[in-house]
């Protein structure tokens, strides 16, 4: 090459180098100014040394033991070579090699070396729970040795063998091509075709290889713990490799290091040729096929599958008790409940739990929360809300509540320029929430905190905020995707846009952050830095970014989180609650591991997959385990963005390794977390999914019958799309179930047997004393309650309540019924099904779900059917239908409250409509057309008014609907809204 060529490859691999050092260098800072900021400096210290270390010592030592073969290769070359046209050819590559043989073996090792590290830094994790092991007190039944050495020793371990594997390997390939350039090995010539030292050092190496291959057959024996071995598909080492593969192993073991001795022995001092060494390789082959294969394939074959359940039984019981162990399934308490009533009985009504079923569906209700709630038109609350608990006035009930945020993608062209996105539009406000079981104006909820101000719509929502916080502002939240610039040089001068003003919803208030969240950006450095990272030269030209300028960064809870503690899997549905006055994100995380013994591995993100997955839900990554616990409760605070992690379960040994690692500070201890957050504790979803999917099976304790498999369940599919192959997703409840002494805010599902309808069991998860409780209630077999989809199919097909369900969607052209959660409680020794109905009138995405009817049923499913305007008619119409069958008559199924819209949304009314039945219908058509023009308008209190005038005219028109039934006059009916628990009477929604 010639000068100039090489001053231009140098510049150009020095120009490159440049920009990669560069790039890593700011990310590298950035990311230390953020940790900073977060006070989690440790975290970002300790994994940065710890991949430090890790790319030095494995890369340095990869290097050097690959160099010092090559260099040894090289000292070992015979002086005199034997003439051959081979060598004459060779010599050519001698000339260009020999003169800087240390420049060129500097070179390949440090490109194996940098290969190398760059493979160990991603071990760090291995590396770090290998460093501060801690024992389980739980031996595995095979081997007796404590669970922890599979956990945090085996995978290092492993992955040094394999490291050692590459090196060895590299080291022969390497030698050999040395050897052969330099004279050493040679194919053509007379003599041998090897010198002596040539093959002492090769033959060495090999012999080193086969040691290490001892070493994984002893790595190996532990490995059939870990695997899928157990028949029927369970893991851990079955029959076959106790009693065979198991000493297979060993003796292998031991035959590769009488190989290993053989091979240095033959080669070097015996009769010093390969003959030998190559026979006893090829022994070593031989063995592990007929001991490691073929012998273990013949005692499954001739010993274990004609008697496979017998034979297997100690083996499946030990996959079903690590099972249990490691998912926190131990201590599941399981009660049959007969659930042999199937007609309501008079006490139905009255019952605490049927009382508290949940009709708001936060899946559902986005929308209408955003409408009714926004002013703006960028504010949103997400495609899903969640639901919390709350005491006011002394009483306990969930509330479905959600985080008044900006949505960037809302924001119209004039509002997305780069000042606006990311120092006008900063933050969100407020947290609104709404009872659990509360319907009114027309379906919506009723909301009791969260207001922008005090125009309301009157009997909408309450007069005064009743979940009050002194912080309403959210700079930190799930729809956070851009960075935000806050602070002011000048103090009187405020520029982010806080809400609407209260005397003119056109003006605005203007605010400007106090708090201690973002990264100081005020030096012109941090502004270059960030310049460079974001790609965005406003950094430096704009006036907006001033030297009170903070930058925030990183702002979605769930990242924030991940950042911080990126040993943990995060539950994928953090929520919102007001927590001492301050809106705070709380999330669930997971401690997890591949390497439990014998414990029945799955894939988190199939596990875990339902029906709201990415529909406001995060999904899981594709990470395969065998070992989970909700160890930690993390908060992140919606205005400052401080992160901190609660210890919630204090015997996890993977947490209490993690917090050592990094200082023994990490983790705040259990005792310390504050009572008031922990009234906001729920049990966590994809935990639940997880437990709830495994105990579909591992609720089967006795191997014989789990070898059948006779008595497995299967989680339903959604019950209003069951084809969709989604399941359906388990719903937070405050209720009390069978065999519980208090009201509980818990997590709850059903069950069914497996490719079967009915409903198998419900499974419960809540917390008592902040303790995590699973909880199993058993139907019989033979039961006929029927499951999640047939109670659906059941209902909606009622031939009274289908009638009612096409007027709701034949009122409006447009007009969409929507299903909300179908909830199976157990009360009265049989079971409630509720289900809320929803009408969605529009096509528009944004039109919102409004909640019109109740669908219930008890007992079968399709005898005792109910279409009801609110939880309350619908529990006393089914006592009546209970009362009528203990009376020797046909229950009325469907006639009890369920009367519904009939308008045709300015349509001609039904020939068989009375005249006063048809100008109730037309009052209906006019009040729809005031609320949606109240509703366009975007003023409230319109809104509230049309509401009111729609909810009178659709009592006058149920009254008249009635009274054209009955032939008798129409009654005056009571039109007023009222926020009293239940659903006001049917309407179909203004948009």
């Amino acid at each position: 090459m010639s000068r100039r060529g090489r001053v231009t490859v140098g510049v150009l691999v020095g120009v490159f180098l440049l920009f990669t050092l560069l790039g890593w260098g700011i990310d590298a800072y950035t990311d230390y100014l953020w940790f900073h900021e977060v006070d989690f400096v440790n975290v970002f210290s300790g994994v940065l040394l710890t991949r430090l270390l890790l790319f030095v010592i494995i890369g340095l030592a990869v290097a050097l033991i690959i160099g010092a073969n090559l260099y040894l290769a090289y000292r070992l070359r015979p002086l005199l070579r034997p003439h051959s046209a081979e060598q004459a050819t060779l010599e050519r590559y001698r000339m260009v090699i020999a003169p800087r043989l240390g420049t060129w073996i500097a070179v390949l090792c440090v490109i194996i070396g940098f290969f190398a590290g760059l493979s160990a830094q991603g071990q760090w994790k291995e590396w770090m729970l290998f460093r501060n092991s801690q024992p389980f007190n739980v031996d595995d039944p095979q081997f007796k040795v404590d669970i922890g050495f599979y956990i945090f020793e085996y995978p290092f371990w492993r992955y040094l063998l394999g490291v050692a594997f590459t090196a060895v390997v590299l080291s022969v390939l390497g030698a050999l091509a040395v050897h052969y350039v330099f004279g050493g090995v040679r194919l053509q010539g007379v003599g041998d075709r090897m010198t002596t030292a040539a093959r002492a050092h090769l033959t060495t190496l090999v012999a080193v290889f086969v040691l290490l291959k001892a070493v994984a057959y002893v790595l190996d024996r532990r490995a059939l713990l870990l695997e899928q071995h157990v028949s029927p598909g369970l893991y851990g080492a079955g029959y076959t490799d106790v009693n065979a593969l198991l000493p297979a192993k060993e003796i292998l073991a031991y035959i590769s290091i009488v190989v290993a001795i053989a091979i240095i022995v033959f080669s070097n001092a015996g009769m010093r040729n390969l003959v030998w060494p190559g026979v006893s390789l090829a022994l070593l082959a031989i063995s592990a096929v007929a001991i490691g294969g073929i012998y273990p394939l013949a005692v499954q074959n001739f010993s274990v599958k004609p008697s496979l359940a017998d034979k297997e039984a100690p083996y499946i019981q030990r996959s079903i008790n690590a099972t249990r162990a490691a998912f926190g399934l131990e201590t599941t308490e399981q009660d049959r409940y007969q659930a042999n009533n199937v007609v309501p009985p008079a006490t139905l009504a009255s019952d605490t739990s049927a009382q508290n079923a949940r009709l708001v569906d936060p899946q559902l209700v986005s929308q209408a929360f955003t409408q009714s709630q926004q002013s703006r038109g960028f504010y949103d609350f997400g495609k899903k809300l969640d639901v919390d608990r709350y005491t006011i006035n002394s009483k306990t009930a969930d509330y479905v509540v959600g985080a008044r945020e900006i949505n960037d993608d809302k924001l119209t062209p004039q509002q997305r320029n780069w000042l606006n996105r990311h120092t006008v539009y900063t933050h969100g406000y407020g947290l609104v929430a709404a009872p659990a079981n509360e319907v009114v104006c027309g379906g919506l909820p009723f909301f009791v905190s969260g207001f922008l101000g005090d125009d309301r719509p009157p009997g909408c929502s309450a007069k005064t905020d009743e979940i009050k916080v002194q912080q309403p502002r959210i700079y930190y939240g799930e729809q956070s995707t851009e960075y935000a610039i806050v602070g002011q040089a000048d103090k009187n001068k405020n520029v982010e846009f806080d809400r609407p003003q209260e005397e003119n919803n056109n003006a605005e208030e203007l605010y400007t952050y106090d708090g201690k969240g973002g990264v100081p950006i005020g030096s012109f450095f941090r502004k270059l830095v960030f310049s460079i990272k974001l790609t965005e030269s406003n950094f430096l030209l704009s006036d907006a970014v001033n030297d009170n300028s903070k930058l925030m960064y990183i702002r979605d809870p769930r990242s924030r989180v991940e950042k911080v503690a990126p040993f943990l899997t995060i539950d994928g549905d953090p929520y919102p609650a007001a927590v001492d006055g301050r809106i705070v994100w709380i999330l669930d995380g997971y401690t997890t591991s591949n390497s439990y013994p014998y414990s029945q591995k799955i894939n988190l993100a199939n596990e875990t997959r339902d029906e709201l997955t990415g529909q406001g839900q995060f999904a899981l990554a594709r990470d395969d385990v065998n070992y989970m616990r909700n160890s930690v409760k993390a908060t992140v605070d919606a205005y400052d963005g401080t992160v901190k992690l609660y210890q919630f379960d204090d015997k996890d040994p993977i947490l209490k390794a993690w917090n050592k690692a990094f200082g023994g500070h990490l983790i705040v201890p259990k005792a310390d977390t504050p009572a008031s957050l922990e009234a906001h504790f729920r049990y966590p979803q994809d935990l639940f999914k997880v437990q709830r999917n495994l105990l579909t099976k591992f609720h089967v304790t006795d191997p014989r019958a789990f070898f059948s498999g006779q008595d497995f369940w299967q989680v339903p599919n959604a019950p209003d799309a069951p084809s969709s192959n989604v399941k359906q997703p388990p719903f937070y409840l405050n209720v009390q179930l069978p065999e519980q002494k208090e009201t509980r805010f818990q997590l709850t599902a059903g069950v069914t047997p497996a490719n079967r309808e009915n409903l198998a069991a419900l499974i419960s998860g809540s917390y008592v004393d902040n303790q995590p409780k699973l909880e199993v209630l058993e139907l019989p077999d033979q039961t006929v309650i029927p499951g999640p989809v047939q109670v659906h199919q059941k209902m909606t097909n009622n031939a009274a309540v289908r009638q009612q369900l096409s007027l709701l969607s034949t009122n409006n052209n447009q007009a969409q019924v929507l299903y909300g959660n179908l909830i199976s409680l157990p009360v009265e020794s049989g079971i409630l099904y509720v289900e809320p109905v929803y009408v969605k009138t529009g096509n528009q995405e944004s039109a919102a779900p409004l909640l019109q009817k109740v669908l219930m049923s008890y007992g079968d499913g399709g005898t005792y059917v109910v279409l009801a305007n609110n939880l309350k008619e619908g529990l006393d119409a089914l006592v009546t239908q209970g009362k009528q069958a203990n009376a020797g008559q046909p229950p009325q199924s469907g006639n009890q409250g369920q009367t519904g819209n009939n308008n045709n949304s300015g349509n001609a009314p039904p020939a068989n409509l009375n005249s006063e039945l048809a100008a109730a219908a037309a009052e209906v058509d006019q009040a729809i057309d005031n609320v949606r023009t109240a509703q366009q308008s975007g003023d409230f209190a319109k809104y509230g008014e049309a509401l009111q005038q729609l909810e009178t005219a659709m009592a006058k028109f149920q009254a008249a609907q009635q009274a054209a039934a009955s032939g008798t006059a129409t009654p005056t009916p009571s039109g007023s809204a009222s926020p009293s628990g239940s659903a006001s009477p049917s309407a179909t929604p203004g948009g």
